[in-house]
């Protein structure tokens, strides 16, 4: 378990002695301390809890980094930049977009940048929602969602609907009714919709047929439409000739739609460029009065890093057919990387549930057919990050995961026997991922109902 640090004579705020670590990065802290405490011990642990891409990042980000030309980052003059973000920067977010955009669609988007897509959650959560004591306009998301958005969602005191996803036994997630999605909106009336078109965690592909629906629902409510396009072009399925988008959305689509105002992308590029340390997100809107709001919102916390505004800036001049070949070459590598994961969990033990995604770089596995009653996946995660190990070709491995009831804002039946796993690492060491994950759970497994038994002795 996680160990906490020895009481304090002033008391913590209410919300400090209640938070626990995000459930993507709470396996790695426990095993930091593991590391610690057992100096000796000599495990090194494969961590796929948490999406934090190992890929080189783009060439020309690497070299804007390795040469800067900007004179002033050069001479050591770093001062503010812009509130919203230098304009390289947010036309390099704009090329990315329009590099994936049917030729009909040409969206006038406003764009600010700030520290990293999470940064960029918390902004448009404070402009679509009211507070939950209120009881108006919360933010209404699929189940499972990236747990960033409910954590969010806690801090700033907003109320987070969702409507109910299930893992079926074949691996795939039921499909959201629409007819059930109108009830929550007439019910709650929300703010805004949130998808994530290329999804994590659930690795589901939101089909432009798809976004285009939810756009008429969000037209016909009056809510905002919110897409968080991390992932963009990360699609595994065939026949898809432009990527799923809000921003793929013609006029001859939804009518209405170019005027509406009502769209909102969250964009980073940690993920598609490889880039998570360099902690660049963006808010990308069509909605004048949005943007202008959001930067003034944002005008308390002065501006984002200018050396990784500078670094990013070099996406603005790349062409349409580089970004679009850079994402084909990555789409092909985690195509290849997810359906091994997938075969090998299933030769192993085909009881295993295991996802196989559309798109995203995530997949869930569900152990509920092979594990007696009573078992815990966040109890099992805590298991592998304090005690847990394997031993390969005499190396002690061992291996971090999501529990994922921390992607789960409604109780899940399903959820305390779910894990998310990242493909993050490297292949020869993703490889190993089925075969540690399978091994831990029969440790973990004998050891639990070894206690159970002599408990009830």
């Amino acid at each position: 378990m996680l160990k906490k640090g020895g009481k304090m004579g002033t008391k913590i705020s209410e919300f400090f002695e209640h938070i626990e670590p995000s459930c993507i990065r709470k396996a790695d802290i426990v095993f930091s301390q593991r590391q610690s405490q057992n100096p000796t011990e000599n495990i090194k642990a494969i961590n796929v809890a948490i999406g934090n891409v190992s890929l080189p990042t783009h060439p020309a980000m690497l070299k804007r980094f390795l040469n800067p030309k900007d004179e002033n980052l050069i001479k050591g003059t770093w001062r503010y930049t812009q509130a919203e973000g230098i304009d390289e920067i947010n036309d390099a977010f704009k090329n990315i977009i329009r590099s994936f955009l049917k030729p009909e669609c040409k969206p006038n988007l406003y764009s600010l940048v700030d520290t990293g897509g999470s940064h960029i959650m918390r902004l448009v959560m404070l402009g679509v929602c009211g507070k939950s004591s209120s009881g108006e306009k919360p933010l209404l998301v699929l189940d499972p969602v990236y747990t960033n958005y409910v954590s969010i969602g806690g801090e700033l005191g907003v109320n987070v609907i969702s409507v109910n996803r299930n893992l079926m036994p074949d691996g795939v997630f039921s499909e959201v009714s629409i007819d059930y999605l109108e009830n929550l909106i007439e019910m709650y009336k929300p703010g805004g919709m949130l998808i994530i078109p290329y999804d994590n965690p659930s690795g589901t592909l939101t089909t432009q047929k798809q976004i285009n629906e939810y756009a008429k629902i969000c037209m016909k409510h009056n809510m905002f439409l919110i897409s968080d396009e991390a992932y963009r072009g990360l699609y595994y399925v065939d026949g898809i000739d432009y990527a799923p988008s809000i921003w793929n959305i013609s006029e001859q689509d939804v009518k209405g739609i170019e005027s509406a105002g009502i769209r909102i992308s969250i964009e980073t590029l940690s993920k598609v460029f490889n880039a998570c340390g360099l902690r660049m997100g963006a808010l990308v809107t069509d909605n004048k009065l949005f943007f202008e709001q959001a930067r003034a919102a944002n005008t308390t916390y002065l501006c984002p890093s200018a050396i990784d505004q500078y670094i990013g800036g070099a996406l603005a001049h790349e062409s349409m057919s580089d970004l679009q070949n850079w994402v084909k070459t990555l789409r092909e590598y985690y195509k290849k990387i997810l359906k091994n994961l997938y075969t090998n969990f299933k030769k192993l033990d085909p009881n295993i549930i295991v996802t196989q995604p559309q798109a995203s770089i995530y997949s869930i596995v569900d152990v509920r057919n092979i594990v007696k009653p009573g078992f815990d996946m966040d109890d099992f995660v805590m298991y592998c990050a304090n005690d847990g190990f394997v031993e390969v070709s005499g190396q002690k491995l061992t291996l971090l995961v999501a529990p994922a009831r921390g992607f789960y804002k409604n109780q899940n039946i399903y959820a305390n026997t779910q894990a998310r796993i990242a493909c993050v690492v490297s292949e020869s060491e993703m490889e190993l991922v089925p075969y540690l994950f399978v091994e831990l759970i029969r440790q973990y497994e004998q050891k639990r109902l070894m206690g159970l038994k002599a408990s009830n002795l």
